[in-house]
């Protein structure tokens, strides 16, 4: 009797062992989001949206399908964010890369897996010319990265040594260089809870083998988004927008340059308005500062003119989101259109019609029919007799020759003896003699 009631005891605690996975994985709601490619603006958009449609349909889980280099540090803060504000679980497969902001993110989710071969961490801050930013910035990451390891239960000294290199771990990397986990490293210190192949074997081994299986895919307005709001290539449309309105104000008519720059202005503000970047503030500035621009050929003093670029920077700078960064893109725009203004009218001034208004190419040369003025020096001490009165100009008769003179007083009468004192050009200077 002692052995069946231990029996029972003993399968009872099995089924109450293998009931809450059976009950997670029938019927419920796995989400797999994509975390690709670089880490900006428009990422996060699309993760918004992504986080919200699960929320919205009840999800039981999401798993964060991740393979990226990193990217801008802005951006995976407000990913962080979001994340660790959902009440679902979450789940970070990193597939390839968690490299930088990647794994900053990664850091925010509950759990993370990895797949074999698969890294993290190198999470040190960037500037745009490619060094390590200031000492400030990296202050404000590191302690960004130890906060997001203690909220995940995690050891923070790896993660600052992943920001950090001259944080000591000897068993894991040389002093001086960045902490890069491999998914074997990654699992040993407790920065994953395991290694499998692929996204199906981790939904199986979290016990979701039945559940119903959601892939977010981007939309193409939001790939697209995340085109137009990439750090290079913002600088490029600027460029293109400020060399095309600057060929366009010197060509008559609406043409090419014109619908050129207009073109990259509003892909800029398409790709930012739905990035989530650009509100209606930002485009109605925008188009007041064109309305001003134009003014300014209908108007006189220039104050339109400059308060419409005015405007239409300070539309710019709104719909960036980081206006230090927006800055900098504006002022390489600039450069650029400027630079290339100058070898296309130093290249092609002389071959292209619309460089013609940009550039003086007639001259007023002497097989043309010009003469310029001579300067007589040999007149300077001669004699001669006024033919009209100097008051102070006139004509005077010198050496059989009608010149036209200056008195060197207020006035000289008629038929006065005078002699020439000064020679500028074609002003001969005389006075009484």
């Amino acid at each position: 009797m002692k052995r069946v009631m231990i029996t029972i005891c003993f399968l009872a605690a099995a089924f109450l062992l293998i009931l809450p996975v059976q009950a997670d994985g029938k019927g419920a709601n796995v989400y797999v989001i994509p975390i690709k490619d670089d880490v900006e603006k428009g990422l996060n958009a699309f993760l918004n949206r992504a986080i919200k449609t699960a929320e919205e349909n009840e999800a039981d889980l999401i798993i964060f399908d991740m393979n990226t280099p990193g990217g801008a540090v802005d951006a995976a803060r407000d990913i962080g964010n979001r994340i660790s504000n959902t009440n679902i679980k979450t789940v970070t497969f990193v597939n390839s890369w968690a490299i930088s902001a990647g794994s900053y993110i990664a850091l925010h989710t509950d759990k993370i897996y990895m797949k074999p071969g698969a890294v993290m961490g190198a999470a040190a801050v960037i500037n745009q010319q490619g060094n390590t930013a200031g000492e400030k910035a990296e202050s404000m990451w590191l302690a960004a990265m130890e906060g997001a390891a203690k909220q995940s239960d995690r050891n923070p000294e790896i993660a600052k040594a992943m920001a950090n290199g001259n944080i000591d771990l000897p068993d894991l990397k040389k002093k001086g260089e960045l902490l890069t986990l491999e998914a074997d490293q990654a699992f040993k210190v407790g920065y994953s809870e395991g290694t499998v192949k692929d996204i199906n074997e981790l939904i199986k081994d979290l016990g979701y083998e039945d559940a119903n299986v959601h892939t977010v895919k981007m939309t193409f307005a939001e790939s697209f988004a995340r085109l137009i709001t990439n750090p290079v290539v913002v600088p490029i449309l600027l460029s293109i927008a400020s060399l095309g309105l600057v060929l366009e104000l010197y060509s008559p008519g609406f043409g090419l340059p014109g619908g050129m720059g207009i073109s990259a202005l509003l892909l800029f503000f398409y790709g930012h308005y739905v990035a989530g970047l650009a509100g209606y503030e930002s485009i109605i500035l925008f188009v007041l500062g064109i309305l001003l621009v134009a003014a300014e050929f209908f108007l006189s003093g220039g104050i339109a003119g400059l308060l419409g670029t005015v405007a239409i920077i300070g539309s710019i700078l709104m719909a960036g989101g980081n206006i230090v960064h927006m800055a900098i893109s504006i002022i390489i725009a600039l450069f650029l259109a400027a630079l290339s203004i100058i070898i296309m009218v130093k290249v092609f001034g002389k071959r292209m019609n619309i460089f013609k208004k940009l550039i003086l190419t007639d001259s007023t040369n002497t097989e043309s029919g010009y003469v310029s003025n001579v300067n007589r020096l040999e007149l300077l001490g001669r004699e001669g007799i006024t033919v009209t009165a100097l008051r102070p100009a006139g004509t005077a008769q010198i050496d059989d020759e009608r010149l036209d003179v200056v008195a060197e007083g207020s006035f000289i009468e008629n038929n006065t003896k005078i002699k020439v004192i000064k020679v500028e050009g074609s002003r001969i200077v005389v006075r009484e003699s």
